[in-house]
């Protein structure tokens, strides 16, 4: 166990958010489980750890399905932060057994294989649109032109949102996701509040009309899904939705981004994928090991548990490195070197257990189908300018990525 002062992990340093693996690699060596200070939380490090705790019933996402904040010696949220915390309690993200059963339950009815799988020409034909119209303007972007347009555009399309409303939603997730960070600032708690009331006000509008007038869309499917007199309720399906598009497309914007910004770093595996589109779903796999977009998910302490020796109590908060997991030499072989053709690759980046994503088959399809058009209709594409990272840890992605043509 190591206290701040031991440790190479510091989330705010900008040397470590620009390259955080070397101190991972440093965790992990110096053992299975350290205390860190500076947010409370105990940092797991290891594959097998992270694994084996994501599945562990011992651990929650919340806590107030058992125990009040005052049981669980926590200090409840500032009254002025409750429209996000309103939002966000509801999804299933952060529900634990029974309501997170019933709901995962509910809006697995309405995101089905099927569902998924007949969006597939609509992505493929959209990412299509998306880089001819950068190629026509000899680059640009590519966060802002391919990465981020697409996703947003396939659950807005799913969700049943009007074209012309969809250019909030970015806006509104971006300022939601901030709350996420470690210690968020006072600025970020006050647009990520804003924002839950402002979105929170727009599905409710949103799923009135689709009550008078159901359609194809998931929004009609969540009012109609039910199983055993169960049904979502208003709040449930609003957290719902955001918690899709959230989820929908942050993971995807950035591990576009991350992905071709390694590649760039790595000539020799982008001239092999550029030689050989097959390539492509293990590329995708091996992209979202190498660069993870979501570094941290943190879990509670529901009752004690003891890794290596260490106890910890209930009331504690881990904190499991999805980043360091996927670099873990334990099940990894090399895994700082990146390899396209890496077929044996069990990486965590879409989480395991009862919270494994649930839209990690949309994900593969629009992260597959983004590269093959590019590497199709872009196969001259390369770097224009070094990118900066954004200053997030929990959360890793860029600012944007020029590219250009030729």
């Amino acid at each position: 166990m190591a206290a701040r002062s031991d440790l190479a992990f510091d989330p705010w340093d900008p040397a470590f958010l620009a390259d955080p693996y070397p101190a991972y690699a440093d965790l992990r060596e110096r053992g299975r489980v350290h205390h860190y200070e500076p947010t409370d939380q105990w940092l797991v490090a290891h594959h097998a750890d992270v694994s084996a705790l994501l599945r562990d019933r011992r651990l929650g996402r919340t806590y107030q399905h058992r125990f009040t904040h005052q049981e669980f010696g926590r200090t409840a949220p500032p009254p002025e932060h409750e429209p996000f915390h309103t939002l966000n309690d509801h999804g299933m993200l952060d529900l634990e057994p029974p309501d997170h059963t019933r709901i995962r339950r509910l809006v697995s009815k309405a995101f089905t294989p099927r569902t998924v799988e007949r969006l597939a020409p609509y992505v493929r034909e959209l990412a299509g649109e998306l880089v001819s119209r950068l190629v026509a303007r000899g680059g640009g972007d590519l966060l802002k032109d391919v990465a981020e347009p697409l996703p947003v555009a396939v659950i807005a399309e799913m969700l049943g949102i009007p074209e012309a409303d969809r250019a909030r939603l970015r806006p509104w997730s971006a300022d939601i996701c901030g709350m996420y960070e470690l210690h968020p600032s006072g600025e970020s708690a006050q647009r990520a509040v804003r924002a839950s009331v402002e979105f929170s006000a727009y599905l409710r509008e949103l799923i009135e009309q689709r009550r008078k007038e159901p359609g194809e869309d998931l929004i009609s499917g969540l009012i109609a899904a039910h199983d055993e007199g169960d049904r979502l309720t208003e709040q449930e399906m609003i957290s719902t939705c955001v918690l899709l598009l959230n989820a929908g497309h942050e993971a995807t914007v950035n591990a576009t981004v991350n992905g071709w910004w390694a590649l760039f770093r790595h000539p020799d595996q982008l001239a092999a994928l550029r030689a050989d589109h097959s390539l492509v779903p293990t590329a995708v796999e091996e992209l979202m090991r190498y660069d993870t977009p979501l570094q941290l998910f943190e879990r509670w302490v529901l009752d004690e548990i003891e890794i290596d020796g260490t106890v910890i109590p209930r009331g504690a908060e881990i904190a499991m490195l999805f980043g360091s997991a996927n670099h873990d030499p334990a099940v990894f072989g090399a895994p700082e070197r990146l390899d396209l053709t890496r077929r044996d690759n069990p990486h965590i980046s879409f989480s395991a257990g009862i919270h494994y994503c649930i839209g990690a088959p949309l994900a593969r399809i629009e992260l597959a189908a983004s590269m093959t058009a590019l590497l199709e209709k872009a196969p001259t594409l390369r770097l224009a300018a070094e990118p900066r990272r954004k200053p997030n840890f929990v959360i890793r992605g860029l600012e944007g990525l020029s590219v250009e043509i030729g």
